[in-house]
């Protein structure tokens, strides 16, 4: 009886799978950030003022 009692509690404090689930957590909130950066990057506001900023220092005449 004591062998089975001692897997129990081996089992109940064993948290070895906790890295896992935390490394998941982060992926998806990783995912998450890249989703909303490229919808804002490629957002209209944002692709004209790039395009802008690009027009103006390939203008600049020396």
């Amino acid at each position: 009886m004591y062998p089975l009692i001692a897997r129990i509690r081996r089992a109940r404090d064993d948290d070895t799978g906790m890295s896992t689930a935390e490394y998941a957590i982060g992926t998806i909130a990783a995912a998450a950030f890249a989703a909303v950066l490229y919808t804002v990057v490629t957002g209209d506001s944002v692709v004209g003022a790039l395009t802008s900023l690009v027009e103006q220092a390939i203008s600049v005449s020396v």
